[in-house]
């Protein structure tokens, strides 16, 4: 007798798991629905309806990113319901950047073994951090992939999509000699800078991701797995307040990188690094590593999430606007001409 053909499953891709996975997920995806999504989960693709009654001359504005290196240390602490929420920060608050809101999300999880259960707790997290953004998870791909990552292992992208009306749409075009610079804090690595973070603190110092550390205040894993923060409902809010001018995302490459992408040619910006909040993760990757502080300002966010440009006149408002939103901002530099960079003084 002919003994029977391989199937899939036995190939390592199991449809009975994905379809579970899809059952198991729906209730997170049915907690970031908006009204103007048309479809369910499901479909061969998701439906936005745009409101044409709210934007005039409506730009849409998109941005994809991932969580990096950081799922090394999920996957290692077998913590998983947290990396959806720096998924959707790491796309929404570029893209908000423009002064787009928001408005749908899509996610992409590649894994070695597909695991019901998982895969649940990673949508957990992007629902989780929708709802965050106010945006909708409109749909996604579930793509079990065995012989190219581990049994344990996975990997995630996001894509945002957002809307801004022409007129309103933020690109640093305006920005002038003068404008002042504003910080909203971090929440720590936010997702940046992972590769060096475990370079030094796991392989060089030897520490291990149970530890409490006292400069932290928690174990090493907790302070390496805190969610990268989401600026939309207080960054939304000043635009409704006043003028923004500019805004910028710090993300790899730091303050000077990050902030040097909007601003318009000849001029550059002084950034006083006294006024800013370096938070204690930052000062132990420095003084374990050795690292120099060009280097640190260079790889990580150095306790600054998100940097807003305003003239000196919208100064007071604009604080006022952000404290309201429950924000602590600083003032940490000012743009001067004739400069062509950003340097961190």
């Amino acid at each position: 007798m002919d003994k029977p053909g391989l199937s899939y499953k036995e190939a390592g891709v199991d449809i009975d798991a994905a379809n579970r996975s899809v059952e198991m997920i729906k209730k997170w995806v049915g907690q970031t629905i908006r009204p103007e999504v048309l479809s369910g989960i499901g479909s061969f693709g998701g439906f936005f309806a745009l409101d044409l009654q709210k934007y005039r001359e409506p730009v849409l504005v998109s941005g994809t990113d991932g969580v990096g290196t950081k799922l090394r240390i999920a996957q290692m602490m077998g913590v998983h319901d947290s990396v959806g929420i720096d998924l959707v920060a790491m796309c929404v608050n570029d893209i908000l950047a423009h002064g787009a809101e928001p408005l749908f999300f899509l996610d992409y999880i590649a894994i070695g073994k597909l695991d019901p259960v998982l895969v649940e707790l990673l949508v957990k997290g992007v629902s989780q951090g929708c709802r965050q953004a106010g945006c909708s998870l409109i749909g996604g791909e579930t793509a079990e992939m065995p012989g190219f990552y581990r049994e344990n292992e996975y990997d995630l992208a996001g894509f945002a999509v957002g809307a801004v009306d022409r007129s309103r749409l933020i690109n640093g075009s305006s920005i002038a000699d003068g404008d002042l610079l504003l910080a909203l804090p971090s929440s720590g690595l936010h997702s940046n800078g992972y590769s060096l973070a475990r370079k030094v603190l796991l392989e060089k110092a030897g520490m291990e991701l149970e530890e409490n550390i006292a400069e932290l205040g928690r174990s090493l894993g907790e302070e390496l797995l805190c969610p990268t923060r989401i600026y939309v409902p207080a960054i939304l809010a000043l635009l409704e307040a006043c003028e923004v001018k500019g805004l910028a995302h710090i993300t790899g490459g730091g303050i000077v990188e990050n902030l040097q992408r909007i601003m318009p040619s000849g001029l550059g910006a002084v950034i006083d690094s006294q006024a800013i909040e370096v938070k204690p993760v930052f000062q132990l990757i420095e003084k374990l590593g050795q690292v120099d502080k060009s280097e640190m300002f260079r790889t990580f966010n150095m306790g600054v999430g998100y940097i807003i440009v305003v003239s000196p006149l919208y100064h007071d408002k604009a604080l006022k606007c952000l404290h309201d939103k429950g924000e602590k901002p600083i003032l940490i530099g000012r743009v001067e001409k004739d400069r062509e960079k950003v340097s961190i003084q």
